[in-house]
């Protein structure tokens, strides 16, 4: 989500709005998600050790919306979208896959998953990519390095968690793999209380996310 969010912000998630909506809570303002909220959500996919990541992406398809990239420019139901938020491919980066898609089926060989490569084929229409009910489809700010909807399919409405509101602590940390071992996150955890003071982003503290 660079530059929108940066590794090492931790932020604070209002869970009430996106919740299902509750008879015996009849004051909380529930809402739909809309298009270009940030969410927070449980990936629609299983990890080798059986759990879920909890992901944060950018909504920019809802049910009902029919979606290609051209050149890194989103459109929706063909609609060029202005999103200056999302950086744009260059020619030294330019993936036909990342920025054309659905141009190219997603397959093992360019890191889909294997449920995303099966089921892709019912949700194409006309060279777009549609979304079905209940359902969302997200990308990364970070759009050249975004490990998104594009790989693994929608989100389900029912693995949504919330919405970042802001940043309450933002601190400067070596960006790790996905896949980094737990004696390596420790470390990373360990160097967050040591050098509060020094690598604390103050400026970025309640910092809004949009």
């Amino acid at each position: 989500m660079a530059s929108t969010l940066l590794v090492g912000d931790h932020v604070l998630v209002e869970r009430a709005n996106l919740a299902p909506a509750s008879s015996w809570a009849p004051f909380v303002h529930y809402r739909e998600v809309h298009r270009d909220d940030i969410i927070v959500f449980y990936s629609p996919f299983l990890e080798a050790d059986g759990q879920h990541w909890t992901m944060v992406k950018r909504v920019v398809g809802v049910p009902g919306d029919c979606l290609h990239l051209r050149d890194g420019i989103l459109y929706r139901n063909g609609v060029a979208q202005n999103e200056p938020f999302a950086a744009g491919p260059t020619a030294a980066n330019y993936s036909a896959y990342i920025d054309d898609f659905p141009s190219i089926a997603p397959s093992a060989d360019l890191g889909a998953t294997a449920a995303w490569s099966e089921s892709f084929p019912s949700y194409m229409r006309h060279g777009d990519v549609c979304v079905p009910p209940h359902s969302y489809f997200v990308m990364g700010d970070n759009r050249q390095n975004s490990f998104d909807s594009r790989y693994w399919g929608f989100v389900p409405q029912a693995n949504i968690l919330g919405r970042p509101l802001f940043v309450y602590w933002s601190i400067r940390i070596p960006e790790l793999p996905d896949n980094a071992p737990f004696s390596q996150q420790a470390s990373v955890t360990r160097d967050e209380f040591l050098h509060f003071l020094t690598r604390t982003r103050w400026s970025r503290t309640f910092h809004a996310i949009r």
